[in-house]
């Protein structure tokens, strides 16, 4: 890299910022040290895994999404928040609307995917997805008009049983109380297949507890304004619904899928073990965009874990290549799985620990502070949490 090189990240989630937050971390030679700019379509960064806490208003918005230019200030990284229209790999440029274009020596590409919603007929109308900070707040205003309604009965279908899915429907069973008529849908013939045994059975009896249906190896066919149609062993049935939420599926952007750049079946990036794209020294990929694999050859998922991790290997190897140092192979720590499973409950595996209850929802916010981005951000909402029961308890 040439002296004073500009290093471009598009994508502001776990594996962008936290790539970027690193960078500006190592101990660069003043001469060496690079121009760092960081590219996102938001004015801020959303700390995903607790965007549920939302639901239930367990925790406020500033919590979660604090503003870049709060996370990157004294770090000397560039923010630019703009919508990229394109890249252009030959000529190393990256096209900002309304931003102009900017050039780069070194590309990360960590744009995140987006859940596809136009797979179904009516999906794209009537269902509401649920992994960004306008989602969440579609669905809160949803939910309000219901509430102000005032109905008998407020019915929910989630679509997917993944972890999302299981996490957002115990959240909406705590908010909406014995109001709620709530179902997961699933083709799948168990909910969180990829999940610990102890993890799904913990997450089977809160839903039973709840009074969750799961509407296992069923498949949607349509999706109404008020109703939603399933498709469960060739037969269809269609029930009255409230509210549609999506939570299944992971889609490349087109403005990755477009690039001449090596691709699966899916659309993913195909990278080496060092995170740079194949036949690409001068290009990396983190996190929903990436096709990455574990030391056993297991594909990962697209988690904020993973992409969490995938940073601090990037930075590694972004500085380790300007600095003459060897580049290192991504090596994949499964450190567990945490889900919350409503108010005050949740479940912990991982680390040779298993955690259910209030003591696994007390761990697992713990656990979370402390990945949040920045310090300065820890201690605010720390002390947050902290002195947030004493004002509730002195105005009560």
């Amino acid at each position: 890299m040439s002296e004073k090189s500009r290093i471009c990240i598009i994508g502001g989630g776990f594996g962008g910022l936290y790539t970027a937050l690193r960078l500006s971390e190592f101990p660069w030679e003043s001469e060496q040290k690079p121009e760092i700019t960081l590219i996102d379509k938001s004015d801020r960064f959303l700390f995903s895994p607790l965007l549920y806490e939302l639901v239930t208003e367990e925790m406020q918005s500033w919590e979660i999404a604090p503003p870049f230019a709060e996370l990157l200030t004294n770090t000397g990284i560039i923010f630019h928040q703009g919508c990229v229209t394109d890249i252009n790999i030959e000529a190393k440029q990256v096209t900002v609307k309304d931003k102009g274009i900017i050039e780069y020596d070194k590309l990360v590409l960590s744009t995140g995917g987006k859940t596809p919603v136009d797979i179904v007929t009516g999906a794209k109308e009537y269902a509401i997805p649920f992994r960004s900070l306008d989602d969440a707040y579609r669905l809160q205003e949803e939910l309000r008009l219901l509430e102000e309604a005032n109905p008998d009965k407020i019915r929910v279908a989630v679509v997917g049983g993944g972890y999302s899915g299981v996490e957002l429907a115990c959240k909406l069973a705590d908010r909406l109380g014995e109001k709620g008529r709530i179902r997961i849908i699933d083709r799948g013939d168990q909910i969180l297949k990829d999940s610990s045994d102890f993890n799904r059975e913990t997450a089977i009896k809160a839903l039973e507890k709840n009074h969750i249906w799961q509407d296992l190896e069923t498949e949607v066919a349509q999706v109404d304004a008020d109703s939603i149609s399933l498709v469960y062993k060739g037969q269809t049935d269609t029930i009255p619904v409230d509210l549609v939420l999506w939570t299944v599926g992971n889609q490349v952007p087109e403005l990755i899928t477009k690039l001449p750049l090596e691709q699966n079946d899916r659309g993913l990036l195909e990278i080496e073990p060092t995170l740079q794209v194949k036949g690409r020294e001068d290009i990396y990929a983190l996190g929903d965009v990436a096709d990455c694999y574990d030391t056993d050859g297991k594909l990962l998922p697209a988690t904020a874990q993973v992409a969490f991790q995938q940073s601090d290997y990037c930075a590694w190897n972004l500085w380790a290549d300007a600095t003459n140092r060897p580049l290192l192979s991504f090596r994949y720590q499964p450190l567990g799985e945490m889900m919350t499973l409503g108010i005050d409950n949740a479940t912990i595996n991982g680390l040779g620990l298993k955690l259910d209850g209030p003591f696994a929802y007390v761990a697992r916010r713990l656990i979370y502070l402390y990945r949040l981005p920045t310090l300065k951000h820890q201690l605010t909402v720390g002390l947050n949490w902290i002195t947030q029961p004493i004002v509730e308890l002195l105005s009560s």
